[in-house]
């Protein structure tokens, strides 16, 4: 049996718990997200550098997933451009059942292998891509087969999953697999898996970002400033780089049309 599809003893009679003894149990059994996704670290730095060495190179970086895995890729790739300045087709996600399953679940399309590969030729995928499949138990098909298609043109292909030896776990090139175990609530990967997941993606990004200049010391000087509040952050960042107060720092903005960069020569 998958592990992520194992009863938790620990939880066997959450039904009879308090809400404090369900929120102490649940904090319990997330801090073993962390140490999971600890021991992948190794494997998360080879994929770090190989979306890097893609996006480097006039590549684009998918995310690929069903059910929840696909809503967290969606969602990372959705904040790429307003942290990192990048265009929307730097990162994309794809999930089985398309945008509307993001807010009206659609599980059955998980099961479709032709889907994902018609998504992904409509995106002209090529070998300077690279693809990376999430799937909580590692057998989605709509995630299998685009990792299948995407090594078959030569791109480089992730695999996030919670279960070694995981379909999706034996064709990637590069295998993430943190053994989050089994969940408070039987088969609800949303919960351990998914932390994990968007642990794990929150570090893919952000790394192959920073390893592709998007990054000055820890600050974001492609940020967009597209609300009040970023206009401010914005500032703060010119302000830190120059060491000017924040109204020199706007004035400079001012002239550079609000763009970082040009700010700080």
């Amino acid at each position: 049996m998958l592990k992520t599809e194992m009863r938790n003893p620990k939880t066997t009679h959450i039904d009879k718990m308090s809400p404090l003894e369900i929120a102490k149990v649940m904090n319990e059994e997330n801090a073993y997200c962390v140490q999971a996704v600890e021991a992948e670290l190794p494997q998360i730095a080879k994929a770090i550098d190989a979306a890097a060495e893609a996006l480097q190179n006039g590549g684009r970086l998918f995310y690929v997933g069903a059910g929840t895995s696909g809503r967290l890729g969606i969602v990372d790739a959705a904040e790429c451009p307003p942290t990192f300045g990048v265009t929307p087709d730097t990162v994309i996600g794809l999930m089985a059942g398309g945008l509307g399953a993001m807010v009206n679940a659609n599980e059955n399309r998980e099961d479709d292998p032709e889907a994902s590969v018609a998504e992904l030729k409509e995106y002209a995928l090529n070998g300077k891509d690279m693809v990376v499949g999430i799937s909580a138990a590692g057998g989605a098909a709509y995630v299998l087969n685009a990792i299948r298609y995407a090594k078959s043109l030569g791109c480089t292909t992730v695999a996030i999953s919670s279960n070694k030896e995981s379909p999706i776990d034996q064709a990637a090139d590069i295998s993430i697999c943190p053994d989050t175990g089994a969940e408070v609530i039987t088969g609800s990967t949303r919960l351990k898996a998914g932390t994990a997941q968007k642990l794990i993606l929150n570090m893919l990004s952000t790394g192959a970002m920073i390893r592709s200049g998007y990054v000055c010391e820890n600050l974001m000087i492609n940020l967009k400033p597209t609300n009040t509040k970023l206009k401010q952050r914005v500032i703060g960042i010119v302000a830190d780089i120059t060491g000017d107060s924040r109204e020199e720092a706007e004035a400079r903005l001012e002239k550079a049309g609000w763009v970082i960069k040009e700010a700080i020569k």
